[in-house]
């Protein structure tokens, strides 16, 4: 009996060092990190417009239409921050009987001499518009630059179409301050 005794101290004894033993915690969590997507920002469109507007051109009804449109082939423009469609302009002088007179496509490389190179490479051609008849001359305002709409930086360009389609180019020299009373007087845009 007292070896059943020493026998159930032993084995008490044993129980009790083997429910103290320390257990090893595992510390190491393995889980699969999510993987955000990232999203490239939409390239955006600075908005397709068509112009229309009659006009007397030495004694005969025309009609100068203007179509802007984003073209995704062109090389992408840039404000800093965002990326632009540059643009393509089709301008088309109509006679009265509906024949075409001229009839021409434009991007931004027409204009390259006329701009810096970072407007070159980073702007766009953001209109061509009628401004009025001078002469034998359809007189246009053209510009290049940043493409954000709120954006006032860019490169006045006059944009003269004479009476046998010729097209010439030149930097806007003249501030947008004059009166549209002395728009008779002035030759320039």
């Amino acid at each position: 009996m007292k070896r059943i005794i020493v026998m159930s101290a032993l084995a008490m004894a044993v129980l009790v060092l083997v429910s103290c033993k320390e257990k090893k915690s595992n510390t190491i969590i393995i889980t699969k990190k999510k993987t955000e997507q990232v999203v490239a920002p939409k390239t955006r469109k600075m908005g397709d417009y068509t112009q229309s507007r009659s006009v007397n051109w030495m004694g005969k009804k025309y009609t100068v239409v203007t179509n802007l449109v984003a073209d995704p082939t062109l090389p992408l423009a840039s404000d800093g921050f965002a990326r632009y469609y540059d643009n393509r302009i089709t301008l088309r002088v109509i006679r009265a009987d509906g024949t075409e007179f001229l009839k021409r496509e434009f991007t931004k490389s027409f204009f390259k001499e006329y701009v810096d190179n970072t407007y070159y490479k980073e702007g766009a051609l953001l209109g061509i518009v009628y401004v009025k008849t001078s002469g034998n001359q359809l007189l246009f305002a053209a510009s290049v630059g940043n493409p954000d709409k709120s954006s006032d930086e860019y490169v006045p360009l006059v944009l003269k179409v004479d009476n046998f389609g010729n097209v010439t180019v030149s930097k806007d020299t003249r501030l947008d301050t004059d009166s549209d009373t002395n728009e008779e007087e002035d030759e320039g845009v």
